[in-house]
């Protein structure tokens, strides 16, 4: 008579260790996708997107990179958070600590409750000899979190995590903007056709099967929606165009073509750097342009670049390194670029995208 008590009694017992043992020992992953999860404009038919990249550290990430995370995120109230690709660099030893990596840069969007992505830069698999976790295993990482928006990887499409993001009207279900995601890789192979690199940028580039994908996409979401559906791109190595637009002239860059470019295109922001592309032009902007849909193409990777300009009715920008533990400016003013990007976006506004502009972490006090 007195058995089942007894063995109520061990049932909670157990019960207990085990879920004190699973908040001990687990981490803030949330063990779900969410593949379908709905991005919306808000009841005014506002949207804003904040773009930070290049972290680029280890398990012990500087904090000054997570106060400024958190401060933007805060202060601007995004409804949506681009990881630009190299979030993590080859200081990782092990797959624990890569995953507390990931955990680290994930919290200033999970604690504050705001969806965000990542797309993949040249230096995310700099780990993964070591580490055994490759682009594929860190994007079901990045995935597991609560806010993430990622959705599961294409395998019929070089790269990982290419993607878009639909957003939706604030009245109703129907595409008013658009988020496009692409992996631009990492490095170009040693040699093609028995020739080397040697001379020329050797960085990865976006293959004529993203391309593809690209307009196959954009063109069914037209049929969807019944127009055209806005939108913006966000790739970690940026396209050759960026530099064709500095100078106005992209075989003849002078300080002169220069000066010509500011005013015809627009530019607004620094260049202290190379636009660090690959050897070969993929054609993704060309397609952008003859689809009519893209209204700008931001990148990472070039970490003290900033400028942003208008290329024939496309938008091409950088925003600086979020990340304090990356190369910047060097001296005194090594971190006078670190910063994040923001975008606003107003659904009744005829172009969608109303403005974008730099954020600094030293208009935040961080230095």
């Amino acid at each position: 008579m007195k058995l089942k008590p007894i063995i109520s009694v061990i049932g909670v017992f157990f019960t207990t260790v085990i879920l004190v043992t699973t908040n001990l020992f687990s981490s803030t992953i949330q063990g779900k996708t969410n593949e379908n999860k709905k991005l919306q404009f808000n009841e005014d038919g506002k949207y804003r997107i904040v773009q930070f990249n290049d972290i680029q550290d280890d398990e012990e990430v500087d904090p000054r990179t997570m106060e400024l995370m958190n401060t933007v995120i805060q202060d601007q109230s995004p409804d949506l958070v681009i990881l630009n690709g190299d979030m993590l660099n080859a200081g990782l030893d092990t797959a624990e600590e890569v995953k507390q990596a990931i955990d680290t840069i994930s919290k200033p969007m999970e604690e504050n409750e705001v969806n965000w992505a990542v797309t993949f830069g040249n230096h995310d698999e700099d780990h993964t000899e070591k580490t055994g976790m490759d682009e594929e295993a860190m994007l079901d990482v990045y995935m597991s979190y609560e806010y993430n928006v990622n959705k599961p990887d294409s395998k019929d499409i070089t790269g990982t995590g290419n993607a878009n993001l639909v957003i939706n009207h604030s009245k109703n279900a129907e595409p008013a903007y658009n988020v496009w995601l692409f992996d631009s890789g990492r490095y170009a192979p040693d040699e093609i056709a028995g020739q080397d690199f040697k001379g020329y940028q050797t960085w990865d580039w976006l293959r004529h099967d993203q391309v593809q994908w690209y307009v196959e996409t954009s063109e069914k979401l037209e049929q969807t929606a019944g127009h055209k559906v806005p939108s913006l791109a966000f790739m970690h190595i940026p396209l050759p165009e960026f530099e064709y637009m500095w100078y106005a002239a992209p075989y003849q860059g002078t300080e002169e073509g220069h000066e010509r470019a500011i005013e015809k295109h627009n530019i607004i922001g620094e260049k202290n750097e190379c636009v660090c592309t690959g050897p070969f032009n993929s054609g993704m902007f060309a397609a952008m342009l003859e689809r009519g849909d893209v209204q700008g193409v931001f990148a990472g990777h070039d970490h003290i670049n900033t400028y942003v300009g208008d290329y024939y009715g496309i938008k091409l920008g950088y925003a600086g390194s979020a990340g304090f533990g990356a190369y910047g400016l060097g001296g005194e003013e090594n971190h006078r670029l670190r910063g994040a990007r923001v975008f606003n976006l107003d659904e009744k506004a005829e172009d969608v995208l109303v403005d974008t502009e730099m954020l600094y972490a030293e208009d935040y006090g961080i230095q």
